[in-house]
């Protein structure tokens, strides 16, 4: 049997028992907070973040997985003669496949590292890398699993409600979300996850109606496909996001669930209170 490396980024934000069980490798992002520095999901937890955030003066910021952590991964990795596959979140909404890419240049020519761009993040990356995960529990080779990695773009979606556009605004995240801003009185944002970039879908007015109303286009998107697994995605919400996951699977009647806190990164852009449901459907 082939041996096959799995490295993925923290905001994949899988629970821990899904790390271990398939022994993942998490790079982690990197959270600046004044002078101090964080690395994601190491030494500070969500609940430490949002803690934190409540009294904060200074705001915290972001960078991607540095070239060094990577290298670092990578060298390891080799030195014990594993196959690297890279599964990172968006390019569009970080340079962490940039990062990657710079570390596989400093390794051999003929080093076996694939990196794939998942177009996702949150549950929507770690759903990627689970079904390759299990897909080298069954004997795939190294070219099926990056073929794999491809075809799960195409079956995975993420919508989500945030209270405000406020943090994603500052984070440059917003895509094509700027159409809402200043608009907002009194309305609820629902945004997509769609093509690597967030995307506006509606308004609603109120905090209710936008966690039904996510529920219902996963539904609508999904259609028939089956089998559909789902995720939540949450900041700082766990009551929000448990119903959220009876409502979808009332509706869905999924083979898997997965209760997932996003990553203090992406909490710094999504913002407290953010509550959205991914799903993987016809793989």
């Amino acid at each position: 049997m082939s041996k096959i490396a799995l490295v993925t980024d923290s905001t994949a934000s899988m629970p821990k028992e899904i790390v271990d069980k398939y022994k993942l490798i998490v790079a982690p992002q990197v959270l600046i907070w004044g002078p101090e520095t964080f690395e994601d999901g190491v030494n500070i937890t969500p609940s430490e973040f949002y803690t934190r955030l409540k009294k904060a003066t200074v705001m915290p910021t972001t960078t991607q997985v540095t070239v060094a952590k990577f290298h670092e991964i990578y060298q390891a990795l080799l030195a014990q003669e594993y196959q690297i596959l890279t599964i990172v979140i968006s390019a569009k909404l970080s340079g962490t496949l940039n990062s990657a890419e710079q570390a596989r240049s400093m390794q051999p020519p003929d080093a076996p590292i694939e990196i794939v761009d998942s177009n996702s993040t949150a549950m929507g990356l770690g759903f990627h890398v689970m079904t390759v995960a299990r897909a080298i529990e069954q004997g795939a080779t190294f070219p099926e699993c990056v073929a794999l990695a491809q075809k799960a773009k195409e079956h995975t979606g993420i919508f989500f409600a945030v209270d405000t556009l406020e943090f994603l605004h500052r984070g440059g995240r917003i895509g094509g979300a700027t159409r809402f801003l200043g608009t907002m009185l009194n309305f609820k944002p629902i945004l997509e996850l769609r093509d690597g970039r967030v995307e506006a879908i509606e308004r609603v007015r109120t905090r209710g109606k936008s966690l039904n109303r996510i529920v219902e286009l996963a539904v609508e998107q999904i259609g028939s496909r089956t089998p559909v697994r789902l995720s939540t995605l949450h900041a700082n919400a766990p009551e929000d996001a448990k119903l959220v996951m009876q409502e979808a699977a009332a509706k869905l009647n999924p083979i898997e669930m997965v209760y997932s806190e996003v990553s203090p990164v992406v909490g710094v852009h999504a913002g407290p209170g953010v509550v959205g449901l991914v799903y993987m459907a016809g793989m």
